[in-house]
């Protein structure tokens, strides 16, 4: 299409975007004719180059004379783009993995930098660690531009200055332990890169998450690259929809399997939880009593002996040794439960 060739063709250096505004005139475009139901209609020609995530969706131009089922149908044919988009990057996406598994491991942070949606993303994904994984508010965090408003609501031109995100990588004090991801659908929000820049200046390692082609010179900003291509939104310039999905998916990726790597999580159980009230010491009982063979109250008072430390009572069940001989073995192998029993029933 001729849209995809020019954008491709269009490619900037990121740093251009750190100073100089993108701007771009816009080409209106008329209620096309009416057509038979599902039929689809070539799109016009534009004038200039355009993201991908800006570029209109032939499949879906007749969403608002279909019927609610076929509408349905033609959104669900495009969110299955974002499994493809996420499964050719998985490449880079293990990459990322190692970063934060490398950062995390040295008592560094992950730190996520967006605007809109993508920055909303970034600040959902790092709430759910604690309580998912059990680990410390503050090695998973999201910043987004606009601050905490942007939560909720949108601040204009919150995201158009690249200082902003500058500053907000010095507030935070990353340093060389932690790694900083940028995360911009369309690939040249100002602040993500003015943070990517400030956070490759101070040492920290680096990830870009966009849904376009790469742009020149983008590797300064960025150690590792991913690209899901979602292509074009079912409404146009949505980026809640396709790009929103997909970075929702890779998100969880890298936190969960970085966790996994981290000893957060034995078989596929969160077994990092921490039991501060009543509820949370029923779940970790049913944990230890699924995975132990235990009755609940079997299972209620081996906890007990554990100190009420999940993992610590896994050991103890599964290795057969006592609760000092599991908390050893778990700190000799980094809180790994899989690892300490296997240790301890060699001996």
């Amino acid at each position: 299409m001729a849209g995809m060739s020019a954008g491709h063709n269009d490619r900037r250096s990121p740093c251009e975007y750190l100073s100089v505004e993108y701007a771009s005139s816009e080409r209106r475009i008329g209620p096309p004719p009416l057509a038979m139901k599902n039929e689809s209609t070539p799109l016009p020609p534009r004038r200039h180059a355009e993201r991908h995530t800006e570029q209109r969706n032939s499949d879906t131009s007749r969403i608002d004379r279909a019927s609610v089922d076929d509408a349905l149908r033609m959104l669900h044919a495009q969110d299955r783009l974002c499994l493809a988009a996420s499964e050719s990057v998985a490449a880079q996406v293990e990459e990322a993995i190692g970063l934060v598994v490398e950062a995390l491991s040295a008592g560094g942070r992950l730190i996520y930098v967006g605007a809109g949606t993508s920055g909303r993303l970034g600040v959902l994904d790092a709430s759910e660690q604690p309580p998912t994984f059990g680990v410390p508010p503050e090695m998973v965090q999201g910043i987004i531009a606009g601050g905490r408003d942007a939560l909720t609501r949108s601040i204009e031109g919150a995201e158009d200055n690249p200082k902003d995100g500058e500053r907000a990588i010095v507030e935070a004090g990353v340093g060389r332990n932690d790694v900083v991801m940028g995360i911009a659908a369309g690939g040249r929000t100002p602040y993500v890169l003015g943070a990517l820049r400030q956070a490759r200046a101070a040492g920290a390692r680096t990830i870009f998450l966009s849904c376009t082609p790469p742009l020149d010179g983008e590797h300064e900003l960025a150690d590792c690259q991913i690209h899901p291509l979602v292509g074009p939104e079912p409404i146009t310039g949505s980026t809640r929809m396709k790009a929103g999905t997909v970075t929702k998916l890779i998100l969880n990726q890298i936190t969960t399997l970085a966790m996994v790597q981290l000893g957060k999580v034995f078989e596929n159980l969160m077994v990092d939880l921490k039991p501060t009230n009543g509820k949370l010491l029923d779940r970790a009982a049913r944990i230890l009593g699924d995975v132990a063979g235990l009755e609940p109250d079997s299972a209620a008072l081996r906890l007990s002996e554990a100190g009420n430390d999940l993992k610590t009572a896994i050991v103890m069940s599964l290795a057969g040794s006592s609760a000092d001989q599991a908390r050893e073995t778990l700190d000799q192998y980094n809180g790994h439960v899989a690892r300490a029993i296997r240790s301890i029933s060699n001996e």
